[in-house]
């Protein structure tokens, strides 16, 4: 039975080093041989030229009919055809300057059109474009190819960047035939980009210097990601939607628990979080056309928390050398120290600072100091005052919700020096 032409993305490309064979019969001139299991095509360069190894033959068409008796070669048209019971196909390759295509962007994925007579040829296809990439830190032009069999439609994905595309055809057929590489190249430019996609970003603002010893707990020390991780609060970040070109528009979400408490229309948005909690922070891009999957994000924010030392160490050692608190997530921070007869020798208003035990600029004496200490956590109600109840440990069950996050604090520091 005369086998039916099988396309080339199936098929394994072979050329002899003498002629090219069937069976009975061999190539005259330029030709490749397809070859797909017992099945063969012959592909030729300039005519179609058939001879016989065996002597005059008949030769029979794929419908069985007698195309040619007794001879021993023959020019034929392409098709299939059969000589002493071994069946193959020729074809006569054609050049293929041209065609062309065209490309449609959709949101999802890039079609290319292309034109032509390809319905009966043997071309493959190579194809190769910049797709955008991202490195964690920006979008980059990443080199990108796809192969296959060539239709009349080729399904890319979606490009969201600017970017020439160049479509190759039959490499490896026109290397076996002597011909030059044909390739066309279209320019996908930035006014025709529809597909968005964006990666969000969070950077936190620092509080401090790197590498600083701090008596706040869980705060950010330099420019850094956020994790899932709790900080100390009140917490600024930037969030940065890193869109590609084909954004337009821009929507944030941030939700605590279930409640939507901002919304923004912003490329990019900054926001500090006071409160104790968990948040949930939701970025979309568009444009008129297409929209990017929705991104997300979590941050938390610590409970507010005040620990006070009851020594400290100003011996120049580097270690426990000033009256610092332990703290986090305070939004108000107020202490005096007195000494023996009452006389306040030093006060401080910012948390992360402290007494370096001195007095105008001399050691103070060694011994016990009275401090009192007024505070206001984060987590502390909006109407909330120092004359509320005094509280030190954090909420119990059934515990009064209004001296949450208040501190009201007084107690004995103890000054010594050491070696």
């Amino acid at each position: 039975m005369i086998q039916r032409f099988i396309h080339i993305s199936l098929l394994t490309i072979a050329l002899l080093p003498l002629s090219l064979r069937a069976a009975d019969v061999e190539c005259v001139g330029t030709a490749t041989q397809v070859v797909n299991g017992k099945d063969t095509t012959f592909v030729f360069k300039d005519e179609i030229h058939l001879r016989s190894t065996i002597g005059a033959v008949d030769w029979y068409a794929a419908d069985g009919s007698v195309y040619a008796s007794g001879v021993e070669e023959i020019y034929p048209d392409e098709g299939c055809y059969s000589v002493n019971g071994s069946s193959f196909c020729v074809q006569l390759y054609a050049g293929i300057a041209d065609l062309d295509f065209t490309i449609e962007p959709t949101c999802e994925s890039t079609l290319l059109h292309v034109t032509g007579d390809i319905a009966s040829r043997l071309h493959t296809y190579s194809l190769s474009y910049n797709a955008l990439a991202w490195n964690t830190e920006a979008w980059v032009d990443s080199a990108a190819q796809q192969e296959g069999k060539l239709t009349s439609t080729i399904v890319l994905p979606a490009l969201y960047g600017p970017t020439p595309v160049t479509l190759c055809y039959d490499a490896e057929v026109r290397t076996k035939l002597g011909l030059d590489s044909a390739c066309v190249t279209v320019d996908f430019k930035e006014d025709e980009v529809i597909a968005v996609k964006h990666e969000m970003t969070s950077l936190a603002t620092a509080r401090g210097t790197e590498g600083e010893k701090s008596n706040e707990r869980n705060r950010p020390t330099s420019q850094m990601l956020i994790t899932s991780s709790e900080y100390s609060g009140p917490l600024e970040v930037a969030f940065y939607s890193n869109p590609t070109p084909g954004a337009l528009f821009y929507r944030w979400d941030i939700y605590k628990a279930a409640d939507r408490i901002v919304t923004r229309f912003d490329k990019d948005i900054r926001y500090t979080f006071y409160e104790p909690g968990s948040y949930r922070i939701v970025c979309s891009v568009n444009n008129a056309t297409c929209k990017s999957d929705s991104s997300e994000m979590t941050v938390a924010v610590a409970e507010s928390y005040l620990a006070v030392p009851n020594v400290f160490t100003p011996n120049g050692d580097g270690r426990n050398d000033e009256f610092r608190v332990a703290y986090r997530s305070l939004r108000e921070f107020h202490c005096w120290v007195y000494n023996r007869w009452g006389h306040l020798v030093y006060e401080w208003t910012d948390p992360a600072k402290g007494w370096d035990g001195t007095i105008n600029g001399r050691p103070a004496a060694e011994g016990a100091y009275f401090y009192v200490i007024r505070a206001l956590g984060t987590d502390a109600a909006k109407n909330a005052s120092y004359t509320m109840k005094a509280v030190y440990k954090k909420k119990k069950a059934n515990a009064d919700d209004a001296v949450i996050g208040v501190y009201q604090l007084s107690g004995d520091i103890n000054l010594l020096r050491g070696k």
